[in-house]
């Protein structure tokens, strides 16, 4: 996955093997520098620095995930089409998870790495053939967001080579995921029609709601009178 043949791909691939050999929060970049075997100046010249190495790796990491992505068949269900795809970037990280087990274990994420963390979201959504245009899109990003950071925890420490536990933790997050993002993009669209259409929609809304008790009060008003 990564160009060896270029100072960026030997970059990062050494920051990724410092990683692995010890804290990555006592990784320097001179340490990344030597590993590379390039002078810290070529280090400057690619990266800002190590959450910039971290954001390339991500990059390089959904370059690879669509790569990997099968023709969709018809009428095939989103949802197992965005397991496949998660499962799929799992697989692509398998060779670093020694260095993303001391990259998770020195601390919260720099802030800086949640535009590619949400651009990795974005992009595994889009290979499932799922939309993350406008408000509705954007919750789906953020809502995967969620699931994969939890399913990630999960897989760091599932050693089994079938990764049965990821798989399970995946297919649950995902079912539930669904049905919460279904509720609410339910009640962002009963917004949207409120702030669009404002009084008539509300007076649309109270119409319906009136027609079924004015009914009662007919049909009580009949039975009075007999």
């Amino acid at each position: 996955m990564l160009d060896l043949l270029t100072p960026r791909g030997r970059i990062i691939a050494a920051a990724l093997a410092c990683a692995a050999a010890k804290p990555w929060g006592d990784v320097t970049l001179l340490d990344i520098s030597e590993a590379a075997k390039l002078p810290l100046i070529e280090v400057r010249h690619e990266f800002a620095g190590k959450a910039d190495i971290l954001a390339a790796f991500l990059r390089e990491v959904d370059d690879e995930v669509l790569k990997r992505i099968p023709k969709q068949s018809e009428g095939q269900d989103k949802r197992d089409v965005l397991f496949d795809v998660v499962m799929s970037r799992f697989d692509v990280l398998a060779p670093y998870k020694a260095a993303l087990k001391s990259i998770r274990a020195s601390g919260p994420a720099d802030a800086s790495l949640a535009r590619p963390f949400l651009a990795s979201q974005h992009w595994m959504l889009q290979g499932a053939g799922i939309g993350t245009d406008g408000a509705a899109g954007t919750l789906r990003v953020a809502g995967l967001g969620m699931i994969y950071a939890s399913v990630f925890g999960v897989w760091l420490e599932d050693d089994d080579a079938g990764l049965a536990r990821t798989m399970a933790a995946l297919d649950r997050r995902l079912r539930r995921g669904e049905r919460t993002l279904r509720g609410v993009e339910q009640i962002g669209t009963a917004l949207y029609r409120l702030a669009s259409e404002g009084p008539g929609f509300i007076r649309s809304t109270m119409r319906t709601r009136a027609k079924p008790e004015q009914a009662a009060g007919n049909d009580a008003g009949s039975g009075t009178g007999a």
